[in-house]
Parts: structure tokens; C-alpha cells; sequence
């Protein structure tokens, strides 16, 4: 099982995005544990707002660090999780081997979802690490956040339907995009499927999916393969 303390400005968010599919599968099966927390529930009955303009001028709003003490610490007492997680622009790039990790054993995870310009600079000591899910700007860190979510469950145990499902994919091999894929009917409209694919010699279909996902990463993302080429 894993679970995840997700704080929120908007909760309903982040339940909406986890009633559907596999998520909502997990969920109900008791694989998962998904907990939403209103951060303005945590601001102790104070008229003041959970975030405010900056010190020094400029645009927007920054959230402010009561609040927040407020909610990473009393989740923290109530569900002990294992690591606290801050979603912002600034973090460390959320990829497929961030997501085994954190997957690797049975934990427990607290995501807090920033909003409006960022959060205050003295909340970051709160936090065990800081993820970004991409090099571009969110109005709000819930699709990080069931992002994560969703990239990390479905590596349980239990979560797919097949246990060889993430093991077959892009990106489980960090560098590489996964190899092309078919089912029925056999031919659709002039296009066939690859014969290697009917023969039934496994040793020969593993070997032409690797290749496939090789010429198809250099193609499509050669970032990826001169990163492979580098760390061979």
C-alpha cells in the first residue's frame, strides 16, 4: 500500500482526478490511500488570507508560511509520512527514476501543491525535497501533484493489471521510448503489422522491440540518446 497526504488549496481537485481508472480502482481495492487537506483549514480562524503581495514589490501573490507550518506539521503528527514533498517550478525534474524510487518500498508521502507566485522562502526547510514535473509554469502544483501521483502508484504492486505492465513502457529504461505497439485486426487499411510480431520466436520479437526503441528514441528524442550514449 502507499499513501499520499496531498495539501491543497483546491481538494476537490485532487479527489476528482483519483475517483477514475486505475487510481479509482486502487482506491476502492485499498491498494492506495489518497488524503486532500484544505489548506485554508490551517490558517487557526485568522482573517488573514494564506497568501499575501511580496516584500521588496512586484507582481502576484505569495503564499505564506503560517499556514503552512500549520498543515505539514499536524499532518505530520497525525500520519508519520516518510517524505515531504514540495511541488515548484524551482525542484528537482520529476522523472521515471524519481518515481521508482519513491515506489521502491511501501511509503508514505506528503505533497504540498504551491499556488499564485510561489510560497515563502522559510517554508522550504519544512520539506524533505522539491519536484518539478516539467520546465513550464502551472497556475497551481494539483496536476503536479496527480501527476506524481499517478506515475508513483502505478508502480505498486497490485495497482495494473499486469505486473509486467511498467516494465514494458517508455522510460523504464530511463533513456529509452518505448517500441512500437499493435493489436487486431492484423491489417487495417493497406497498413499490416510487422511479421516478426506473428512469428512466435520470442527471442527475435524482444530483439526487434529493442531496436525498434532505439531507432525510435534517436528519432524522436535524441537528448535521450545522447544521454544513453554518455553514460555507456
Amino acid at each position: 500500500m502507499i499513501t499520499f497526504d496531498v495539501v491543497t488549496l483546491f481538494p476537490e481537485f485532487i479527489e476528482a482526478g483519483a475517483r477514475v481508472g486505475v487510481l479509482g480502482r486502487a482506491l476502492e481495492s485499498g491498494i492506495l490511500v489518497i488524503r486532500a487537506h484544505q489548506l485554508r483549514d490551517y490558517t487557526g480562524g485568522s482573517p488573514h488570507p494564506v497568501d499575501d503581495s511580496p516584500y521588496g514589490g512586484g507582481p502576484g501573490m505569495v503564499m505564506r508560511p503560517e499556514p503552512i507550518y500549520a498543515a505539514v506539521e499536524d499532518i505530520t503528527a497525525r500520519y508519520a509520512p516518510e517524505r515531504s514533498i514540495l511541488l515548484t517550478p524551482q525542484g528537482t525534474p520529476f522523472r521515471q527514476a524519481e518515481a521508482t524510487r519513491l515506489a521502491s518500498t511501501n511509503m508514505s508521502l506528503l505533497l504540498f501543491c504551491g499556488r499564485y507566485e510561489g510560497v515563502d522562502e522559510r517554508v522550504r526547510p519544512l520539506f524533505d525535497e522539491e519536484l518539478s514535473v516539467g520546465d513550464y509554469v502551472l497556475t497551481g502544483g494539483e496536476i503536479g501533484a496527480l501527476t506524481i501521483i499517478d506515475t508513483v502508484s502505478r508502480l505498486v504492486p497490485g495497482v495494473l493489471g499486469s505486473a509486467e505492465s511498467p516494465t514494458c513502457e517508455s522510460f523504464s529504461d530511463p533513456d529509452l521510448l518505448e517500441y512500437p505497439q499493435y493489436t487486431r485486426p492484423a491489417e487495417f487499411r493497406g497498413m499490416t503489422v510487422p511479421p516478426i510480431l506473428t512469428s512466435g520466436n520470442h527471442a527475435a520479437i524482444a530483439r526487434w522491440r529493442r531496436g525498434q526503441s532505439e531507432e525510435r528514441t534517436s528519432a524522436r528524442r535524441p537528448d535521450l540518446a545522447q544521454r544513453r550514449h554518455l553514460t555507456r
